[in-house]
Formats: C-alpha cells, structure tokens, sequence
C-alpha cells in the first residue's frame, strides 16, 4: 500500500492498482490490533473505507455488493437454512444480510480480531445494526478451531468470509479446513467462501480451491461472480459447494418474492451470476 497526498492506492500481487481520493480530512482512524494493522479513511466517492494490513476491505459506497451475493446466493440454495455460521466477517455486514432470512434461527459470527468489529460499529454503523438481533452470536475467537471442535452435522449454511489466501488465511483454503467444514455442515449443507477474481485468480486459486472441495468431500461446487470496484481488476466471486447432491436454486420462488430489501441481489441476479464465461466453463470442467 502507498498513499499519495489525498490518495489512498493499493497496488496488489495481480499486477492491477485500486486507487481512492481522499477527502481533506484522509486517514481518520489508525490501530494496531492484536493481529493486524487497522485503518480508516474518509474518501471524496466511495464514503469510509477499512483496510486491513493496507489492503482494502470494505467501502461504504459497494459493501452491500458482496454481503448481499456472500449470503443471499447461499441461502436461497438451500430448503430450509435455520443454522448459519460465518467465519470472519468482522465487519458484520454478512451478518447483517444472513438476519433478513427469517427462517434462520440461529448465526454465529467467528471472528479472532475484535477490533475490526468494534471499529466497523464506530464507522459502519449500519453493516453492525442487526448485532444485537437475538438470533445473533458475536464470537472473538479462532474459526478454524471452532469449525474443528463444531459438533458434526450442527450446521446448515457455512459462509467463510475469509481474506485472501496468503500468509495465515493460506489455511482457510485447505484440504483439512475444508473437511472441517463438511463435517460440522448437516445433510443439505452448503458452504461458500469469497474465490478471488476469475480473471486474475482463476488457474492460481479458483480452479485448485473448487478440486480441494472435492477431494475433501463436497459433491458438487458452483461459481458465483459478481462486479466489485474496490477489489482487485472489479470482477469478484465467491464458491458454493454442497456436502451432498447439486448446489441448485432450492428456494427460487421465495428469492422471486424476495420477503426483504436488497440493492444488488435478486432472482435474476442469482442465476446470472452462475452463467459463467466460456473460458471458465472449460476451466472448472
């Protein structure tokens, strides 16, 4: 990360670069956490920004882009998801977007770094307003662990809101993390966790994360893309896999009658954002 005067930019490892301008008042919060180094920046178009280590995490201006597509594609695929865990997410917009389904009853949210909670509900406010919803468990500890120690079957949805697949986070990809997550998902479960940038990602990180699913268990895995400025080259997406069957569009009509607001997602958007490209059809077989 590099930040020029009234610049916030971040030049990433697929060789593209994101930049912001700031407003006159710039970086506005700065911490360092037990695991990382937190920030926030006030910016002139996109509204607050958090970066985590330098590297952007969430704006106000696309946030609901992929909290909206990390839990409502999910969601919808499943019959009946009352059991909903999420591993990371710390800025609770996921939460947020899991608690419109009413049919859940229950959602954890796993996050080891409690600041990045504590700091979004200072300057995210509206991401964090269904933490205190009775449904809700907030818990500040290691999400591995807990998947691991997690009673089999005791969940229905998975959403591994993770970062990126480098340094620590490396094992949230793995063929031990996600056997893990098979285990601890209930019959009809299914996982999805943030896959990276079909155009910069797909052979280094898509194609072996959807094959280590498979290996570790899952029957089947579809891809999800979606636009996101903010992230690396715009053109984000995230994978679902299923413990048994197909990943299908179980609840198609209740999304057709969606029961609740949303800015991005919709029934069409579901099913157009598993259409995918030609050159990652043949790649994902």
């Amino acid at each position: 990360m590099t930040t020029q005067p009234n610049w916030f930019t971040e030049l990433s490892d697929s060789g593209t670069i994101f930049g912001l301008e700031l407003t006159d008042a710039g970086k506005i919060h700065e911490e360092q956490t037990p695991f990382q180094t937190l920030a926030i920046y006030d910016t002139k178009t996109f509204g607050k920004l958090m970066t985590l280590d330098g590297c952007t995490m969430v704006t106000t201006r696309d946030n609901f882009v992929y909290h909206e597509m990390m839990a409502h594609p999910v969601l919808f695929s499943h019959p009946a998801p009352k059991r909903v865990c999420i591993i990371g997410g710390g800025d609770c917009g996921t939460l947020r977007e899991v608690l419109r389904h009413p049919e859940v009853e229950a959602a954890i949210q796993i996050d080891i770094d409690e600041r990045v909670t504590r700091v979004s509900e200072m300057f995210f406010p509206e991401l964090c307003e269904s933490n205190h919803d009775p449904r809700a468990t907030l818990a500040f500890e290691d999400g591995i662990a807990w998947i691991n120690n997690a009673e089999p079957g005791s969940l229905d949805v998975l959403i591994v809101d993770s970062t990126d697949p480098v340094g620590p986070g490396a094992v949230l990809y793995s063929e031990e993390f996600f056997r893990g997550c098979w285990r601890a998902l209930g019959e009809n479960g299914l996982l999805v966790q943030q896959s990276e940038s079909p155009l910069v990602h797909a052979e280094k990180i898509i194609k072996p994360m959807h094959d280590t699913m498979r290996k570790a268990g899952f029957s089947d895995t579809k891809l999800h893309q979606f636009q996101l400025v903010s992230y690396p080259t715009g053109w984000w997406s995230c994978t679902i896999a299923a413990k048994a069957g197909k990943v299908e569009f179980a609840r198609q009509a209740a999304a057709e009658a969606l029961a609740f607001p949303t800015r991005y997602y919709n029934a069409g958007v579901h099913q157009g954002s598993a259409a995918l490209p030609q050159f990652m059809k043949e790649l994902l077989g």
